[in-house]
Formats: structure tokens, sequence, C-alpha cells
């Protein structure tokens, strides 16, 4: 079945309210690049709009209560934030979750060095990326560098317009005949991603001047004391620049870390704005590691989400193991992560009346994984019916979709993680073109879309 583009239907306040959205959209990602940026901005929006951190809430001695908002925090890179509703919370919460890391380039550990008076960073790609797509860009760095005493220096370069930019460089046209024959996945080779950080020499000094000028500079200017203080850092190479309008008709918008930024942010602003106490409890969880299997201490295959009910349930009083598996069970989650949008100009890769489009709302997704199914969370069909209703009911335009033909691929997101602790889960989300480039591109009614429906999601009882 067709659906008809969300564009046709709006009326003008509808149009305001949807550039007001994707403006707000912008600015979050321009000022969170990375998952510890992300999270920053959450707390701050968060904090705005009432929500307390749970952890100081409940030093206090207060008891939760129904109608209470707050956040709990994971090494500064996971967050989750609970408005709680009038029912029990262990007859279950409506969940929205999604993930805020997203494909990039990571310093090592030991990366600095020099070779012919150009000094570079060495880099290790992060997540499913095409590598040549990364070369020749403007890139900005981002992170943080943790210090023995414990202090911490934050790096930001490349994002003002007044900052240097940095770069890796390609091999010219005209001796790049044997590179040009090589298969896509190898042209660039992921030990070929070195940032190139500078080319001026320190005067007096014999060797290295050029590596050594660049830690003067990071002395000087960025509190990195000593070249170990790399060992304890978490630093990103991210394409510089904001996040732009798109078209002629500014119908779009293009930017980096849209997957799965744009389902982040739009789930966020739909907690934030659910004033009244709800029925159920709302929930909006947004996680680290997604791109690399959703491992580790701030992924959702953590304990994190799990100790974080239990808290909550303890804030209230009524903390037991059982009590903490009924409220995971009785739970009901949109998983919200993007999906392929149909790119005519590779019309191949997808079967056209299961794909989603860009402009026709948000797509749900029943199963993903690939070939087969496989690692693949599939929605039972009474929750699907559900959520039709409720996005029929609130007017919200949507779409049902498949990542790409059966044989060609497919992903997977953090739902059948989710799924495990038996609540009812799909996948939703919004289209994207140019899926983990360096810049992506969404259309507009679909993240207003989205907003639409993670906000009907939270208050259905």
């Amino acid at each position: 079945m067709e659906r008809r583009n969300a564009w046709l239907s709006y009326t003008e306040a509808e149009e305001k309210e949807l550039e007001q959205v994707a403006k707000a959209y912008r600015n979050f990602l321009n000022v969170g690049k990375t998952e510890r940026e992300c999270v920053t901005q959450i707390i701050r929006e968060a904090r705005a709009a009432g929500y307390e951190s749970l952890e100081e809430k409940t030093a206090k001695g207060e008891k939760l209560k129904a109608g209470d908002k707050v956040y709990t925090v994971g090494m500064k890179k996971i967050i989750v934030l609970f408005h709680i509703g009038q029912d029990d919370i262990s007859e279950g919460m409506n969940i929205l979750g999604a993930h805020i890391d997203s494909p990039r380039l990571d310093v090592k550990q030991n990366p600095l060095y020099e070779d012919t008076d150009l000094a570079y960073l060495d880099t290790h790609f992060y997540g499913g990326v095409k590598k040549y797509q990364w070369v020749t860009l403007p890139l900005a760095i981002h992170g943080v560098v943790v210090k023995k005493d414990g202090s911490t220096a934050e790096v930001n370069i490349g994002e003002d317009e007044d900052d240097p930019i940095v770069y890796i460089t390609d091999l010219l046209i005209h001796l790049a005949g044997k590179q040009m024959e090589k298969k896509g996945s190898v042209v660039v080779e992921g030990e070929n991603l070195d940032i190139l950080v500078g080319s001026r020499p320190l005067a007096g000094e014999e060797k290295d001047a050029v590596k050594v000028n660049i830690l003067r500079i990071l002395k000087e200017k960025y509190q990195i004391e000593e070249e170990e203080d790399f060992l304890s850092a978490e630093i990103e190479v991210v394409p510089a620049g904001p996040a732009r309008d798109c078209g002629l008709d500014r119908s779009m918008i293009a930017a980096y870390g849209q997957d799965d930024r744009v389902c982040a942010y739009t789930s966020l602003a739909a907690m934030l704005e659910m004033e009244e106490t709800p029925k159920r409890t709302g929930c909006c969880l947004l996680v680290d590691k997604e791109e690399i299997g959703s491992v580790g201490a701030t992924g959702m295959q953590s304990r994190f989400f799990e100790n974080s009910v239990a808290e909550l349930l303890d804030g209230m009083g009524c903390y037991s193991e059982l009590a903490l598996r009924r409220a995971l069970r009785n739970s009901s989650m949109l998983s919200s992560d993007v999906s392929a949008g149909y790119d005519p100009a590779y019309g191949e890769a997808f079967e056209k009346k299961n794909a989603a489009y860009l402009g026709r709302g948000i797509v749900l997704n029943k199963f993903t994984g690939a070939r087969g199914k496989s690692g693949s969370n599939d929605a039972n069909a009474e929750y699907v019916a559900r959520v039709r209703r409720i996005f029929d009911d609130h007017n919200v335009a949507f779409q049902t979709a498949e990542l790409g033909k059966v044989d060609f691929g497919g992903g997977g997101t953090i739902a059948y993680i989710a799924a495990l602790y038996g609540m009812e889960v799909i996948d939703s989300g919004v289209a994207v073109l140019s899926m983990h480039a360096p810049w992506e591109v969404t259309s507009k009614a679909d993240v207003y879309e989205a907003y639409k429906a993670y906000k009907a999601f939270l208050l259905d009882a």
C-alpha cells in the first residue's frame, strides 16, 4: 500500500511547528557530535524541563511518586529519563529507546607521529563506514583527555569558523591508476585514515620538530600536558561544520550523526514535552555503542537500564526482584533507529513495495536482521496493530519497510536486546539517505512525524 507524502497534508500552523522542531534538532546535532556531548546537552534540556537527578533526589531521602521526573547517567555516555505515571510501575512502562553514538574515527592511544615534516594522528574507525568517504573532508576533533590527577581537558577543534580544521589526504588522480583498480572496500584502507594535523617545525628542535610543535600547541591551547595523556583520552574525529537545510526547497536536513540522533532527539523532545502526569510511566533510554554491537558498560547489552529501573523502584519504596521483572516484561517499547531511505540512484538495492521513502512519515520495521531475519526482533502482530492504532488516532504519518532487498544485507537495532525481557518491541524511526556517510540526509517531514509519533506513544495507556 502506497503512503501519501506527509508534506501534502500540513496546515500553515503545522508547517510552522515543523520548522521549529527542525531548528531545535539542527542545534542538537551541532552541540552533540559525540556521546558525551549529547548526554551533556540532554541533561541541560532535561533539567530545564523540571527533571532531577535520580541519585540526588534519593540521596535527600525523598520518596519518588507519580508525577516525578528523574534521570540517571552511566559513565557520561548513556542516559535514561523517567516520568513516573499513575499506574503501578510493575504494570509496565512506555519506552522510547534510541542510540547516540555514530560512525566516526577514534584517535588511537599512541597516535602522534611525524613523517617527512608532516605531523599526523593515527586513528581507528568506529562502526560501519565506507572508508573512502572520509578522505579530503574538513574534519573536527572532539573529546576529552583525562590526566593522571583526575583533571579533564575538553577538546573541540574545528567547529568555530576561526578554528583550524584537520584533514585526511588522498592520492591525486594523476597517480591513482592502481588505486582506482581496487575494490571500494580497500581503495582507502583503515591504516591510511591518519589525520593531518601540522607541517610547521618548531625552531631549535632537531628531531621531529613538527610533532614537538603540535605538542606545544596542545599544551598551550588545550591543556594536554604530555604526550602520554593520549593514553587516557577519548578523542573522536568527525565532520566539521553545522547541520544545514538541504534542497532548494529547504525540505531536508544534511548533517553528520543523524543515525541515530534523529531518533534520539525526537524521543527526547517528546519526553520533555509530557508535562501532565501520565497514566503509564514514560521512559526515554538513549544508549551508546549500538554501532559496534551494543556492547560494553554503556551499551544496551549492559545492565545499566535494568539497574536504573531497580533504583527507580527502590526510590518509590516498592523494589523487589519480582516487581523489577514484571516492570520490564510488561513494558512496551519503540526501538527507534533510522531506516534506509529509498534512493532512486541505487534502486536495485531496494524492493520498492517494502522500502522507506523520504517524506512519507515515520518508518515501522516489523523485523530487521539480515538474510533470513538473522539477528532480528520480529514484533508480534498484536503489537503492530496497537502501534498502528496509536498513530492513526493521532494523525501520525507512517510507513512500513524492510532494510533493502532480502539478499542484499540488512541491519539491526537494540530491539532484540530489550525483547529479552519479554516486553513488546518494534523498530521505528526516520528514513535516511546516505546512512553511515559523513553527511546524511533526512526529511524535515519525517523528523516532525517521528516527534508526533513518540508523543502519542508515550501517552498511550
